[in-house]
């Protein structure tokens, strides 16, 4: 049985824990007003840019002219996985859901004989992802020192993954990331961003003539179709991630708080047994006398 001084440092122990989980929720809870406010604003922005390159992919998907960012290399072999997590841990699952995605479809392109590359942004997913498939790594974006996720953050990503395109290093790239719902869900997400996926577009009856051409226009547009899914990728994590720790503080904070009681209970029933055997000894060493 623990003595009472090792229960009383263990319940000051667990106290100065809560003090940490209790003001890391606190300052997650804050951050997130404002990452859920910023991931809310680019998600119309995005729909309406992939909305006119699907609606300019369509007419030139197919044709040799179209860019290479949209007809791709022809060929499905070499696949870039740009894996975005945290740089910080102590948000529950937020990382390691983001790997497990990631994981399981590097596993299954490879099953299917496919050459698999992984870029990271963020040290936590560079570190899950080294100890089974560090051969498949072939970079990294340190994160540590970007202070506030801006578009410019997204751009300099987007220029390293085309610059690999266009060296002919792989030939799809997808990227992987949370998508923020709510405090207490997040959905990890992979999404294509090269060759630009075309979706079917609903047929108004309007023609348009463009100046200049289409595929001029999407030799432009794509490059920075590419830099706006990525930047809102990061801000769908950045909210997913403090919303995700705002929730994990505030579980720990709520065990160490009945950890804290459970420790209490039982220092005084052993303070009230020491108590009560030395009322014996003064009661019996009385009677002896």
């Amino acid at each position: 049985m623990p003595s009472l001084k090792d229960l009383k440092n263990r319940i000051t122990s667990v106290k100065n824990t809560r003090k940490i989980t209790k003001a890391m929720q606190m300052v997650a809870a804050a951050k997130l007003r404002r990452a859920q406010e910023a991931a809310e604003a680019a998600r119309p922005y995005a729909a309406r840019m992939e909305a006119v390159v699907n609606g300019l992919a369509a007419s030139v998907a197919g044709s040799d002219s179209a860019p290479r960012l949209l007809a791709g290399t022809g060929a499905d072999k070499v696949h870039l996985l740009v894996v975005m997590t945290g740089e910080r841990g102590l948000a529950g699952g937020f990382n390691s859901s983001i790997v497990k995605l990631a994981r399981a479809h590097a596993q299954e392109l490879l099953t299917a004989g496919k050459t698999v590359k992984i870029l990271t942004v963020g040290k936590k997913g560079r570190e899950q992802l080294k100890r089974d498939m560090s051969e498949h790594m072939v970079g990294h974006v340190d994160m540590a020192e970007i202070k506030r996720i801006g578009y410019d953050t997204a751009r300099d990503i987007a220029r390293l993954v085309m610059a690999r395109f266009d060296a002919g290093e792989f030939d799809v790239a997808t990227i992987f990331f949370n998508r923020f719902q709510s405090v207490i869900s997040q959905v990890p997400t992979a999404q294509q961003i090269i060759p630009a996926p075309v979706a079917d577009v609903a047929d108004t009856g309007a023609v348009y003539d463009y100046e200049p051409s289409e595929e001029a226009i999407l030799a432009d547009l794509l490059p920075r179709s590419i830099a706006t899914q990525i930047f809102t990728a990061l801000l769908e994590n950045n909210a997913s991630f403090n919303g995700a720790q705002m929730s994990a503080m505030d579980n720990a904070t709520r065990n160490a708080g009945d950890m804290i009681d459970k420790l209490t209970i039982e220092f005084n029933r052993s303070r009230q047994a020491v108590i009560t055997n030395e009322l014996i000894e003064i009661i019996s060493g009385a009677e002896a006398l």
